[in-house]
């Protein structure tokens, strides 16, 4: 964890300034800017580099070549006391899961559970962000989404017909750190794949197989092969579920509809998200609720180990602990992911990442 010799190191503040900027310069208002330069950034300060700054050049191009709306009508089109449908305008995937959570928590308040769904909207980054928003609020956040590129065939099939199709569930605790799980339901989110093609690093076996059936290694084939279900067929029917509730149920993208916003700059993706939020002040005293599951969170770290396990981790917890690292030492930004923002930054005429 932290910076080595093909990584440069800077703070959440240069981060947050330089995205904003690039932002604001290709046209989105100040105030959008920096709300989606604020997640941008939280995306790498939690480790999830896949769905950070590296986006930011994508991001840009597509709203040059007018695949973005940079100034959407954010609006509420289906609106129940427990649940509602947002419509993005094809605006920031940020700024329009962002309100679909206010919405639901807002909701959840006087329900105890709302569902909020979003169409037309784009790439938001890592789950986890959204999942998280309600735990300040003593709230369950339960995130899922449509992938923003089809990299996952139906099981045994070879036509890329789902995407990874993340999951994401906050649950708030006492005195241990929330517990966040953040998965695609591929072994691998493809931003992870990015990342590794941008760092110049080969994949792990089990992450991708070429359309024969063997194993693929090389991030920049990934155009041979596809990713790989978690647990096989069961990760192909979670996908297929997730894209369902999150695309299909909202009138958004799903299956051969999704746009592969890697390839194509110009086409609204219509991306389906969903936020399913849950009160705990419904279902019984909060602080009760909080000090079960610190318990159950020790029982769990405390238990027996395998030989060679050196700690038992809860899910989210290595985000928390990244979280306090990179705010003392920095974060850690690939070499060649500073190098393509430095030609995006004199592209825009904006002070370079590092300056």
């Amino acid at each position: 964890m932290g910076v080595d010799s093909n990584s440069i190191s800077v703070s959440l503040e240069q981060l947050e300034r330089f995205i904003a900027a690039a932002l604001r310069r290709a046209g989105l208002p100040e105030g959008d800017a920096a709300t989606v330069a604020g997640l941008m950034a939280q995306a790498d300060l939690q480790g999830s580099d896949g769905h950070g700054v590296i986006r930011l050049p994508q991001y840009v191009r597509r709203i040059r070549s007018g695949g973005i709306n940079v100034r959407p009508d954010i609006r509420v089109v289906a609106d129940m006391p427990g649940m509602a449908v947002v419509d993005g305008d094809n605006g920031m995937g940020h700024l329009v899961v962002s309100r679909a959570t206010a919405i639901a928590i807002d909701k959840a308040r006087t329900q105890g559970a709302a569902w909020v769904g979003t169409r037309r909207s784009n790439h938001a980054g890592p789950a986890s962000l959204y999942s998280a928003m309600p735990l300040r609020h003593d709230m369950v956040g339960i995130y899922f989404a449509v992938g923003n590129a089809n990299h996952l065939p139906p099981w045994g099939g070879t036509d890329m017909l789902l995407s990874t199709n993340p999951i994401s569930v906050g649950v708030p605790a006492g005195d241990e750190p929330p517990v966040v799980l953040d998965m695609a339901t591929t072994v691998a989110a493809y931003g992870k794949v990015k990342a590794k093609a941008k760092r110049g690093e080969m994949m792990p076996e089990g992450w991708m197989i070429d359309r024969e059936g063997r194993p693929l290694l090389d991030p920049t084939r990934s155009d041979e092969g596809f990713l790989m279900p978690i647990g096989g067929h069961k990760g192909y029917g979670l996908a297929l579920m997730v894209g369902l509730l999150a695309g299909t149920l909202n009138g958004a993208a799903m299956g051969r509809d999704v746009v592969d916003f890697n390839k194509d700059h110009v086409t609204p993706t219509n991306t389906g998200q969903a936020m399913l939020v849950l009160n705990l002040a419904a279902f019984g005293p909060v602080q009760g609720f909080k000090e079960a599951v610190d318990r159950l969170v020790g029982d769990l770290r405390g238990s027996a180990r395998m030989p060679g396990t050196e700690r038992i981790w809860m899910p989210g917890e290595q985000s928390h602990v990244r979280r306090r690292h990179y705010r003392e030492t920095g974060i850690p930004v690939s070499r060649g992911v500073a190098a393509e923002l430095d030609q995006l930054a004199r592209e825009l005429e904006i002070p370079l990442l590092a300056s």
